[in-house]
């Protein structure tokens, strides 16, 4: 990570920041429409490159006890719906990866940005979660966040959660 990258600009007690972006069907998903629901949002820099799908697999092993806890989770990129279907079929990954091709929801987010990537400084993703409560106030957020950490962390902040 270059020093230049900044952390997460959401903390713990914010809302969550409205927006609208098309899925890997081409349906518009927005998080008001996870309203009443717990909402794990992760952003991942790529679809199908090696940490990438560790990362969302690892999400899609766990669904059925996120669903039993009342968890939505949602997958952001900047890659298109269609590489995004592609993703999705390939890996089976049964929950909404959205295109956020132009990056503005990355970067309210506060997870665009300058990084190294095999030692060249390039702006992207910086891979991260953030998991919301049913009222859509953040309760975590993990920014950077390796692939192999993002369920653990997340299992963790759910069983500590009331």
């Amino acid at each position: 990570m270059s020093a230049s990258f900044k952390p997460a600009a959401l903390t713990p007690g914010d809302a969550v920041p409205s927006f609208s972006l098309l899925d890997q069907d081409g349906n518009v998903v927005r998080p008001e429409d996870f309203a009443g629901s717990k909402l794990f949002i992760f952003f991942y820099p790529r679809a199908n490159t090696g940490g990438c799908t560790a990362q969302a697999v690892a999400v899609q092993e766990i669904l059925p006890q996120l669903n039993a806890l009342g968890v939505k989770v949602l997958g952001i990129s900047p890659d298109s719906p269609t590489a995004q279907k592609r993703f999705a079929e390939k890996h089976g990954l049964r929950f909404p990866l959205l295109s956020d091709a132009d990056h503005m929801v990355a970067e309210t987010f506060g997870v665009w940005g300058e990084k190294q990537v095999r030692g060249k400084s390039v702006q992207g993703i910086v891979r991260s979660g953030f998991l919301f409560d049913a009222a859509g106030i953040l309760q975590k957020a993990w920014s950077p966040v390796s692939p192999k950490d993002t369920v653990p962390k997340l299992m963790e902040a759910l069983k500590a959660a009331p």
